[in-house]
C-alpha cells in the first residue's frame, strides 16, 4: 500500500465514482460485499444505538452512502431526526428515498465534504461513520476531524466508526492483506481482488486501530469499546 499521498484520488474523483456506484451500497443485507462481516457490523452497530438512543434523538450519518447504516439503525429505534452527509448527490437522493418511509421523524441531507460543515456545538446524540474515514489523508486531517465530531455530540453521545483498517506491523499488515485479498478471490475471482486492490491504493489512506483508538484519547473521548475486529476490517464506539 502507498505511504504518500500524492497520487491519492481527489475528492471530486472521489465524489465521480460514488455518483455512478449507487446501486452497490444499496444492499441492506449484504451491506458492501468488499467490507468483511458487512452485515454483523450493521446489526451490532443498531443494536447498541437501540440501547442509548430514543425517538426524537438525532442522528448524523457521514459519508451515509444509500443509508444503510441509518436504515439499519431506524429498524431498532423509529422517530430518529436523521442528518445525512455525503459527497454524492445521488447517494443522498436514494438514501432520503429509503429512509424516509423508514420511520424516520425528520430526514435532513447536506451535499458536500463532512469536514466542511458545521452543525455547533452537542447537536447529535450519536454519529455513524461508516467506511469514510480511511478518505482522510495525513495527521493533521484525522485530528481536526476527531475534534469536529467531538464537539458535534452531546454529552454521553456516541460515535460509531466501521472502517478499513491497516496494522503498524509489517510482517501483519502482509498476512493480513493476503487474507483479504483471499476473501476477495473466494466472492468474484482474481479480477476482482486485483480491482478493488487498485482501487484501495488510488482512493483510501486507512489508518491502523491503535492509531484510531489513540486518537479517540487524545480528542478527550472519555471511554471506547471495539465492537468487531476481523483482519482489516474493525468497527468500535467512543463515548464523549
Amino acid at each position: 500500500m502507498k505511504t504518500s499521498f500524492e497520487n491519492k484520488s481527489t475528492l471530486d474523483e472521489i465524489r465521480e465514482r460514488f455518483d455512478h456506484d449507487v446501486e452497490r451500497f444499496s444492499q441492506l443485507e449484504t451491506g458492501q460485499q468488499a467490507t468483511l462481516d458487512a452485515p454483523l457490523i450493521l446489526q451490532l452497530v443498531a443494536q447498541s444505538c437501540r440501547a442509548i438512543l430514543k425517538p426524537g434523538d438525532h442522528l448524523l450519518d457521514i459519508g451515509c452512502g444509500a443509508g444503510n447504516f441509518t436504515l439499519r439503525v431506524l429498524h431498532e429505534v423509529r422517530g430518529l431526526h436523521c442528518h445525512l452527509a455525503d459527497l454524492s448527490q445521488p447517494m443522498l437522493d436514494r438514501a432520503r428515498e429509503r429512509i424516509t418511509p423508514a420511520g424516520a421523524t425528520s430526514v435532513t441531507t447536506h451535499q458536500g465534504d463532512f469536514r466542511k460543515l458545521d452543525f455547533g456545538e452537542t447537536r447529535f446524540d450519536a454519529i455513524l461513520a461508516g467506511a469514510v474515514l480511511h478518505h482522510l489523508r495525513n495527521d493533521a486531517d484525522w485530528a481536526t476531524t476527531f475534534a469536529k465530531l467531538y464537539s458535534w455530540l452531546k454529552p454521553g453521545g456516541r460515535l460509531y466508526v466501521s472502517d478499513f483498517v491497516c496494522f503498524d506491523l509489517p510482517d501483519l499488515q502482509e498476512i493480513q492483506w493476503k487474507r483479504y485479498g483471499d476473501y476477495l478471490v473466494s466472492l468474484k475471482g482474481e479480477k476482482y481482488r486485483d480491482a478493488v486492490f487498485a482501487y484501495i491504493d488510488k482512493e483510501d489512506s486507512p489508518r491502523s486501530l491503535p492509531y484510531q483508538l489513540d486518537l479517540l484519547k487524545a480528542t478527550s473521548f472519555r471511554n471506547y469499546e471495539i465492537l468487531h475486529r476481523n483482519g482489516v476490517g474493525a468497527c468500535y464506539v467512543g463515548v464523549k
